[in-house]
């Protein structure tokens, strides 16, 4: 058994256990946690979800039943890996994890995944048997299955096979699987798991490369899901969550189950299309007590009442403008804890907190979260005005979820929280503004990567510390603070070091228009910077070439009658050209020096999208893909030298 690292599937580890304090409390598995939840809380409602229109409720204890059902059929197939194509189906994972003996575990697929990207990471899993949501989905699979030897059986969670084969399965066709298995011999595998052995391996979005197979124990889920509840205040049964992220995330896994379990939370589930509009119907259903939005989910809700703000009487203009103002104020008093409450705010809140909070389904939230990927200041302060302060989280896969958390007694403006309990951070080969690399050490650190022990020497040192490869520092009152990440400075070919976000941030608060922003230079002569136009988002998810609410008003404040993206290319229109130009040059003047100065920049005929390629599942820029899409226009902006 090695020391602090591994990278086989059925091996331990030894867990990171500290005398005393936060990191000495006793391990548990997934399945002693649950239990224990079942038993104290038994009749609690946990997993609410819509069919037919109506919601349908599962209590603890129905929840826990039909996971012992769904993992009798794993044992009676003697299947132990399970790969899972859905994002609600919460009873295929735990019923893994009941009914997996000494062999990891499930392991998640992005809906939006290719088959290639489907087959890659069934392969290296050595997956055995497939969930499926759906028959699209099924689809992709039956595409790629001679390509992978370990695969014995499909399951298709939702609806009715449209083709028959001795290895497909519908959900109830599996369920019934496991129907003479006897309790004695679920109870012995449910008794034989180890809280230092893999659990669920969580594969990373292979933005610089292929996914990499995060190995997590059952130590890692369910310490870092009790310090993480134990730092906000949440209450044992009577949270209630939306979930709405992929479960093959982890941060929608800790949060929508681990956590969820550990406080006998109740979680909604959304409609599969949330993220294209949806989600705010379910919420106003809901009424979650805590909800994590991923920055996209709050800069849509952002743009969507601007919009309707835009449309409003100059009298109530006025009155959201003066309530916001009031709100600004308010939260950075709360913030820098003085706690001081300006003359008006109570009429404010009446007039204007009150109704945003409950259009938005967030009336009863004590708790609005903000990670996965970075939020512009923007965004924070314009909610901060509505009095509805995000609180960002920090942390990565190989942390099981959270590092550092901010909660409501404590948190700061672009900051992503306090140190959780237990853990330590590190900020390695600091520069003179105290900037290094964050390195974490704790309970959450993962096990190793699945099969790669050269990645995993390169992500755990030989002292067992885990480098991010951000880049951050910390404030005198031991808040983090991210910087930059190391993969994503650009280097010019002068050698000055460039961190692009806080431009990009920039420029996209200069030019309303602007949706996407990417700053290109590394290894060149200087920047240069593509541009997306705010647009119609279809059905689909896919963008348009309409242009939105909000890039309409801006074209109309310019005298432009232009309503594509299209148009605005085709004809280089000539005040939007402008106004980019302007915004661009007022980003410069804030530039810290000439090198970190936009030089050129072009507009793309579409936004990016998680399902054009360009954006990872929670909206994060996957740079190394774009470049590549787009190397002929980078090309053209670097064809003549300035």
């Amino acid at each position: 058994m090695n020391q602090e690292k591994i990278t086989s599937r059925d091996k331990a580890v030894r867990l990171r256990m500290e005398g005393s304090g936060p990191a000495s409390e006793t391990p548990v598995t997934i399945h002693q946690m649950f239990l224990e939840t079942v038993g104290k809380y038994g009749d609690h409602p946990a997993l609410v979800s819509k069919k037919g229109g109506q919601w349908v409720t599962l209590t603890w204890r129905q929840y826990y039943e039909q996971c012992r059902a769904a993992a009798k059929s794993f044992l009676k197939v003697c299947l132990f890996i399970l790969l899972y194509c859905t994002k609600a189906i919460t009873t295929v994972q735990s019923g893994r994890i009941l009914g997996s003996g000494t062999c990891v575990s499930y392991v998640g697929i992005y809906t939006t995944n290719t088959p290639e990207a489907c087959q890659y990471v069934a392969a290296s899993s050595e997956a055995n048997i497939l969930v499926v949501e759906n028959q699209k989905q099924l689809e992709k699979i039956l595409q790629v299955k001679d390509q992978l030897p370990h695969l014995k059986a499909i399951v298709q969670y939702k609806g009715e096979l449209q083709q028959k084969a001795p290895f497909l399965y519908t959900w109830a066709e599996f369920m019934k699987l496991g129907e003479e298995v006897p309790d004695e011999q679920l109870n012995a595998v449910t008794d034989s798991l180890r809280a230092n052995e893999c659990c669920t391996l969580i594969f990373t979005s292979g933005t610089t490369g292929n996914p990499k197979g995060v190995m997590l124990s059952h130590d890692n889920l369910t310490w870092t899901a009790y310090t993480a509840c134990s730092m906000v205040n949440v209450k044992y049964a009577e949270e209630v969550l939306v979930s709405y992220l992929p479960l093959s995330h982890v941060a929608a896994q800790l949060c929508d189950m681990w956590m969820a379990t550990r406080l006998a939370m109740t979680t909604y589930f959304a409609e599969p299309d949330a993220l294209k509009g949806s989600l705010v119907n379910t919420l106003k259903e809901a009424r979650p007590t805590c909800f994590l939005g991923v920055p996209r989910v709050w800069e849509k809700m952002q743009e969507k009442m601007k919009a309707i703000g835009a449309k409003a009487t100059p009298m109530r203009r006025t009155v959201a403008g003066w309530a916001k103002s009031i709100g600004l104020q308010y939260n950075y008093s709360v913030m820098n804890g003085e706690n001081r409450v300006p003359w008006g705010f109570m009429l404010a809140n009446n007039l204007v907190f009150k109704k945003v909070r409950e259009s938005l389904g967030l009336d009863r939230c004590k708790l609005c979260f903000t990670g996965a990927a970075p939020i512009t200041k923007e965004t924070l302060e314009y909610f901060m005005s509505l009095n509805i302060p995000l609180l960002e989280l920090y942390g990565m896969s190989e942390s099981a979820g959270p590092h550092t958390i901010s909660d409501s007694q404590s948190y700061r403006i672009t900051s992503c929280g306090k140190l959780m309990p237990g853990c330590k951070t590190k900020l390695e080969n600091p520069d003179e503004d105290g900037s290094g690399e964050v390195c974490f050490w704790g309970r959450h650190v993962f096990m190793g990567y699945l099969n790669m022990p050269d990645k995993t020497a390169e992500a755990l040192d030989q002292d067992g510390w885990l480098h991010s490869g951000d880049l951050g520092r910390h404030d005198q009152n031991d808040f983090l603070y991210i910087t930059g990440r190391i993969k994503e400075l650009i280097i010019t070919a002068g050698g000055e070091n460039i961190p692009p976000v806080p431009i990009e941030d920039a420029v996209k608060a200069e030019v309303p228009i602007i949706s996407n922003a990417m700053l290109i230079g590394d290894k060149l002569k200087f920047l240069s910077m593509l541009l997306t136009l705010k647009c119609v988002v279809d059905d689909n998810g896919e963008p348009t070439d309409e242009l939105s609410h909000e890039a309409l008003s801006f074209c109309q404040q310019h005298n432009v009658t232009a309503t594509t993206v299209s148009e605005i290319i085709a004809n280089k229109e000539p005040a939007i050209y402008k106004a980019i130009q302007e915004g661009m040059e007022r980003a410069n003047a804030r530039a810290t020096s000439n090198a970190q100065k936009i030089q050129k920049w072009v507009i793309l005929e579409r936004d990016f999208s998680a399902t054009g390629g360009e954006l990872g599942p929670t909206m994060k820029l996957r740079r190394p893909i774009v470049v590549k899409m787009y190397q002929e226009k980078i090309n053209e902006l670097y064809a003549v030298a300035i």
